[in-house]
């Protein structure tokens, strides 16, 4: 495998675009049709179809190591409780064993049933029985009256903004420390005072919007890195519920929680006045989000640190999941850092992440190569992963938003992963813009565009 633009820090990085393209060339006409189904709540079914090579053509191992990468790839992209698996022959005996608990992608099956509240399942058919498709969205966000806080819990910082008919009167960022700390009290402290700081702005509040990275259900949490030390226990008990508890403190007031993917996504969308956009937050772990081709938001899990982008075995491991390649470690403050060794830049280990992504700033800032390099090398990643990504999402625009693209590095970013497009995606090229904000909206624009999520319903006297 040759790659036309080699990532500079990582001569063994193998993208899965490629490894898309490989198969569709290698398997051609003489292989074998699969389709991958993934189930989710009331029967909505997101459907995926490629080929591989045919059964007893002694690439068995390679049909396996593609379809299980694909597999992950679109359980989290579209979330769901059951794999379906069509025409995939051995290949799907073994899945359905990886993807049982206990198996191999145990991590995946207990957070999907965790989610989804259901037993997580494997069901293998006919390549004759392949699924349908059978899609849903929701209008959500661009609602821009009244006095409305937005909130968006990052894993260094938490930013809020005031903002009253469209325009931030006030915003703020505070450093916080959400997955180190094992107690939800704190994380109810600090959430509210947040919101009790931008109440105190404004006249009144008439609605509330998060945007924060895991999985959240009618503004419940299902699962997120934010409270990972905490205890199943004071889980269920203090976090499920903890934005809600948190928006009744100030009020019988519109809530809405999303993802801050999402909120990405919905902020280049209003900003662009387009639809198809992909958005995309390298921060402390890394978000995704989309808005379909009607101006909607797809109900999906659009859970991009989990899913693969380079399909060397040898790639660096998630910490959270055990899986290896997958996107935290590629597009998230984990890349500057792990890069960083490769550069000759030495970081004290004694530091915080955030602090240790300051190292590498301040470095780009005095304009120093080495850092440089680390900004190129993620660029390079992110071109091939916008072409994989484009395997699942009809793609006009990517936002790309987070501490990680702040000041220079971030251009240097978006100019490398569109030189990967020009020369191994033409196609996508003419079809994709990358778009990064300006400084401002790159650091609280998330936190405006979430105020924007709930519809307003009534209007409260909160006085701070």
């Amino acid at each position: 495998m040759r790659l036309k633009v080699p990532a500079a820090l990582d001569p063994v990085f193998y993208p899965m675009s490629v490894i898309c393209r490989e198969f569709r060339d290698g398997a051609g006409l003489s292989g074998q049709d699969i389709a991958i189904g993934i189930e989710r709540f009331d029967g909505f079914t997101s459907v995926y179809r490629t080929r591989i090579y045919p059964d007893g053509a002694g690439c068995g191992e390679e049909n396996y190591r593609f379809a299980e990468r694909i597999i992950k790839s679109l359980l989290w992209v579209y979330g769901g409780h059951k794999i379906i698996i069509a025409g995939g022959g051995e290949v799907g005996e073994r899945i359905k064993r990886e993807y049982s608990p206990g198996g191999k992608r145990d991590f995946d099956v207990r957070l999907m049933s965790r989610v989804y509240e259901r037993p997580f399942t494997v069901e293998i058919r006919p390549v004759s029985g392949a699924p349908e498709a059978h899609e849903s969205a929701v209008s959500v966000g661009r609602n821009l009256d009244g006095c409305r806080i937005g909130f968006d819990a990052g894993g260094s910082d938490r930013k809020v903004s005031a903002v009253i008919d469209g325009e931030a009167v006030f915003s703020e960022e505070v450093v916080w420390f959400p997955k180190t700390n094992s107690d939800p009290d704190y994380h109810r402290a600090e959430i509210l005072s947040a919101f009790k700081t931008a109440a105190s702005r404004m006249p009144r509040v008439d609605a509330i919007g998060v945007s924060s990275a895991g999985i959240y259900i009618n503004n419940r949490v299902s699962a997120a890195s934010l409270f990972i030390k905490v205890s199943e226990d004071d889980f269920e008990k203090k976090v499920r519920d903890i934005f809600i508890d948190c928006a009744n403190e100030i009020g019988p007031v519109p809530l809405e929680v999303a993802n801050d993917g999402d909120v990405t996504a919905l902020a280049g969308a209003m900003d662009l006045d387009d639809d198809c956009v992909l958005g995309v937050a390298m921060g402390t772990s890394q978000a995704g989000g989309y808005v379909d081709s009607q101006g909607n938001i797809t109900g999906w899990l659009n859970e991009l640190a989990f899913v693969p982008c380079d399909f060397n075995a040898g790639a660096a491991i998630d910490d959270w999941s055990g899986d290896y390649g997958t996107g935290v470690n590629y597009f998230s403050q984990d890349a500057d850092i792990r890069l960083a060794s490769a550069a000759g830049i030495e970081i004290e280990n004694s530091l915080s992440p955030a602090d240790k992504l300051k190292v590498v700033q301040n470095l780009m800032r005095e304009r120093d190569c080495r850092a440089a390099k680390i900004y190129e090398t993620i660029g390079v990643y992110f071109g091939y992963a916008v072409a994989y990504y484009a395997e699942f999402y009809d793609i006009k625009h990517v936002l790309v938003m987070g501490r990680v693209t702040s000041g220079d590095g971030g251009t240097i970013l978006i100019g490398k992963a569109n030189e990967v497009l020009e020369r191994e995606f033409p196609e996508l090229r003419k079809k994709i813009t990358l778009h990064i904000p300006d400084e401002s909206s790159r650091r609280i624009g998330q936190s405006v565009a979430a105020a924007s999520l709930p519809k307003t319903g009534g209007r409260n006297e909160f006085k701070a």
